[in-house]
């Protein structure tokens, strides 16, 4: 989370005094004394929030809350007040100042109000920056959200994968998305203007697969759980992808295709005419760093479609999320992150866990992730939040992979 603090005030005594307040409190004040001192510091990517006094010579606080307004309407501004100025300062909460304090003000008062503030600000960040994500680059990029090594891999092969006319063959546990990683790989494919045809291989027929195959033409069909395809349908698929034209075909399956061939379960000649390019999905359990990304945008989407505020997700939630195997994978993490938006429980632990020492290392990776990216890659200020020694926090980072400049 942010620490920085916007303090406006034109009285040296009281500006000094409510700055120490806020550095005992952790935070990072920076000061002004006027408008005119304040508003070059006032940027859309601000990261911390206003407070400034509301009677000052010159432009005053509401024309610093407007301008602030202007600049960025996301900003979180708080008024101070004198004891005549409460219902001036009801106005601005009317404008649409974030809160209002009466001076002088309790300290711990102060500080209560500004953490709040600051929270609201990270959220709102932190949905940008989601957001901007969806927006920016190609459809890997967009739909395949992580931050990891392993997430950088996936995407590379999906894009590989797209640029070959070749079939696909996409593997992955349950859970872990094949669907979407076929339609990436027919949003950035040559035939991305033609149909995506989707077809669950458990129930199709020798009639049903010929009439998707023919509607994909040009474009692609997705054969969801290949190896749950029956004897004759195999056959039918075989015969077509044996013919002139048609769709490419992407199939996907969390079965062991080779041990089916072997155990004599699926066609060989339909399995070596699919397993050309071949896409596999890591389990989440292999790419944690990945887990406070995609809960982050689930709870996200999740909030949007229901109307909902935004719960503050603390890094206690994430700890406890890093510290499970989700052996559901993407697809059960969304429905925790569901609940999680509607407020409807806490988020439950899994039966199935890793072993103490890799939970704590789990948790202990996620805090040191967390405190960075709140830190914006910042070491010194990370290590400091996390009341650490900078040569342990250093030597923590070393032993699981960390980058620092990955999160700025």
């Amino acid at each position: 989370m942010s620490r920085k603090v916007l303090l406006v005030d034109d009285d040296p005594p009281v500006r000094e005094a409510l700055g120490q307040t806020l550095e005992l409190a952790g935070l990072s004040p920076v000061l002004a004394g006027s408008y005119i001192e304040a508003k070059d510091h006032v940027t859309p990517g601000f990261e911390g929030v206003v407070v400034t006094d509301i009677r000052m010579p010159g432009k005053d606080g509401f024309a610093l809350l407007e301008f602030s307004q202007r600049i960025d309407p996301d900003l979180p501004v708080i008024l101070l007040t004198g004891e005549g100025d409460i219902p001036m300062a009801v106005r601005g909460i009317s404008a649409g100042a974030f809160d209002f304090l009466e001076k002088p003000c309790a300290p711990r008062e102060f500080v209560a109000i500004v953490e709040k503030a600051l929270k609201t600000r990270t959220l709102v960040l932190e949905n940008r920056r989601l957001k901007r994500q969806v927006e920016s680059g190609d459809a890997a990029a967009r739909m395949l959200f992580g931050e990891s090594r392993q997430a950088d891999e996936l995407r590379a092969r999906v894009r590989s994968a797209a640029r070959s006319s070749a079939e696909v063959l996409i593997t992955g546990a349950p859970g872990t998305g094949t669907s979407k990683v076929a339609e990436v790989i027919h949003l950035l494919s040559a035939g991305s203007l033609r149909p995506f045809q989707k077809l669950a291989a458990a129930s199709a027929s020798p009639e049903s697969l010929a009439g998707a195959f023919a509607a994909a033409e040009g474009g692609s069909l997705f054969l969801d759980e290949l190896a749950a395809l029956g004897p004759a349908a195999q056959f039918t698929l075989l015969e077509l992808l044996d013919g002139d034209g048609g769709p490419r075909v992407i199939a996907g399956t969390y079965r062991d295709l080779d041990a089916e061939v072997a155990e004599g379960r699926f066609n060989p000649d339909l399995f070596y005419k699919l397993d050309v390019m071949r896409v596999r999905i890591p389990a989440l359990r292999e790419r944690p760093d990945d887990i406070p990304v995609l809960f982050r945008h689930y709870v996200s989407i999740a909030c949007e479609q229901a109307a909902l505020p935004q719960p503050e997700i603390t890094t206690d939630v994430i700890a406890r999320l890093m510290a499970q195997d989700w052996p559901g994978n993407a697809r059960s993490l969304m429905n925790a992150a569901m609940r999680f938006a509607m407020g409807l429980n806490e988020v439950e632990q899994v039966e199935e866990q890793a072993g103490l020492a890799e939970q704590l290392a789990r948790v202990e990776k996620s805090l040191l992730i967390e405190a960075l990216r709140r830190a914006d890659g910042h070491a010194t200020e990370a290590a400091k939040a996390l009341k650490l020694p900078r040569k342990t926090f250093y030597d923590k980072l070393a032993r699981h992979g960390i980058r620092p400049e990955a999160y700025r």
